[in-house]
């Protein structure tokens, strides 16, 4: 009967030993976080809610005063109320401001998407290309180099129009599409973000990779290196292109051919001779908002391109 029992108590004992054995050789495992307990407190989400709306309200309430005017003629434009409709006629309107003056907005605004598109997508490839090197190509004097592009995002565009007329008019090419497009080409910031990306986004191993493989330097950035910084170029065109279509100083100083006008240089030309003829603030007004349409274009198809982590798993770690 001892023996037994003893028999029985040495058995609980090894199944209590293997019992313990088991539960400090298993990982701790800890209950996941309720949904509740990680959202931030219902105060939060109201204040944040509010400022984001006072900010859309602030943004968009001058989009739809652009809105509802281009839809006025001059007399309801100055004897309604600015943010609602009276008599809207919007592609008379509309109409009338393509056709005046022998379709002179059309002009302008086929200026517009030349001196936009072309400035650029060049700006946006020589960044690109600027970029890359500074990023992974080592070379005596780089940080100089980065440090003066650094510097060139510091100086305003307004400061170097009269230095860039002067020298255009030198050459030759004062008042000339040339004129406009040859300054919109560079972008320091572009540049600066450009080389920011690279370095960042661009695995060294991926290029020694293809190095091996016995790709050339060209071939590895047209075909690795502007691929994985789709997202970055995408910016620097969409800054680039909107900074280009909303200048106005460079072009009132290097060009004095109307032919030439992009559309805000030839919006403001209309509204010096509205006192002289009124029905000039409706067709000012009108092209304004014809003006906007574009870039509400281009940031709705482009913004699908910002998007991160391209490189995700193409490097062993």
């Amino acid at each position: 009967m001892s023996g037994a029992a003893g028999g029985d108590a040495a058995g609980r004992d090894s199944v209590g030993r293997a019992a313990s054995v088991r539960q400090s050789a298993s990982p701790t495992r800890r209950s996941a976080p309720s949904r509740s307990a990680t959202r931030p407190p219902l105060r939060y989400r109201i204040i944040t809610a509010a400022l984001l709306t006072v900010a859309a309200l602030y943004f968009l309430t001058p989009v739809y005063w652009l809105v509802v005017s281009a839809t006025k003629n001059s007399a309801d434009l100055f004897g309604t109320f600015g943010f609602w409709f009276a008599h809207p006629r919007p592609l008379e309107h509309l109409r009338d401001v393509l056709t005046y003056d022998h379709g002179i907005y059309v002009r302008w605004f086929t200026n517009s998407l030349l001196y936009a598109g072309a400035g650029a997508l060049a700006a946006t490839l020589l960044s690109a290309a600027a970029g890359y090197a500074l990023a992974k190509f080592p070379f005596p004097g780089r940080e100089a180099v980065f440090n003066l592009v650094l510097a060139g995002v510091l100086i305003p565009g307004t400061a170097l129009a009269l230095p860039l007329y002067f020298l255009f008019s030198t050459m030759g090419l004062a008042n000339t599409y040339w004129a406009v497009l040859l300054p919109s080409v560079v972008s320091p910031f572009g540049v600066y973000l450009c080389r920011i990306y690279a370095a960042a986004a661009v695995p060294d191993a991926l290029l020694e990779a293809a190095r091996i493989d016995g790709a050339g330097e060209a071939r590895i950035f047209a075909s690795l290196g502007l691929r994985l910084m789709t997202p970055a170029l995408v910016t620097v065109f969409l800054f680039q292109f909107v900074h280009i279509w909303n200048n106005y100083f460079l072009p009132l100083v290097m060009l004095s051919d109307s032919d030439l006008y992009p559309i805000q240089l030839g919006l403001t030309s209309w509204t010096g001779y509205a006192d002289r003829r009124p029905e000039l603030y409706q067709y000012t007004v009108g092209g304004a908002f014809l003006s906007v349409v574009p870039l509400m274009v281009l940031m709705t198809v482009l913004q699908r391109y910002w998007r991160t982590g391209l490189t995700e798993g193409s490097v062993k770690a």
